[in-house]
């Protein structure tokens, strides 16, 4: 079974930035759109960034400017580069994407198992 690996998290620093990484942990056909999402204690899941294959990107707007996100195509993987951090972008952060495996005809949506981010003094 295929899985998404997110790696990159952990304790950083208000005003300090992280680089999550995602990839399928095995070889696939092909990946079409991926994303990332956040989920803090109490609240629902929220979309953080996504982007196209042909590299096409939507930020939530609260965001724009302090995140970024990219891919590596030739790896399948996808960065989510968050810079400025503050308390109240403390979540999990899970990567989204969707896959198409080898031998078959079309593409399944993925969820990684969430990396932790905590911004703390």
């Amino acid at each position: 079974q295929v899985q998404l690996v997110e790696s990159g998290g952990g304790l950083v620093q208000p005003g300090g930035s992280l680089r999550l990484s995602c990839a399928p942990s095995e070889s696939i056909f092909r990946v079409s759109a991926m994303g990332w999402y956040r989920q803090a204690p109490g609240k629902q899941r929220e979309l953080v960034a996504s982007i196209t294959r042909g590299g096409i990107t939507n930020y939530a707007d609260s965001l724009k400017g302090r995140f970024t996100i990219s891919r590596d195509n030739a790896k399948n993987t996808v960065y989510l580069q968050m810079n400025s951090l503050k308390p109240e972008d403390t979540a999990v952060y899970y990567c989204n994407a969707e896959l198409r495996r080898l031998g078959s005809f079309g593409f399944t949506e993925y969820w990684g198992q969430g990396t932790q981010v905590t911004v703390s003094s």
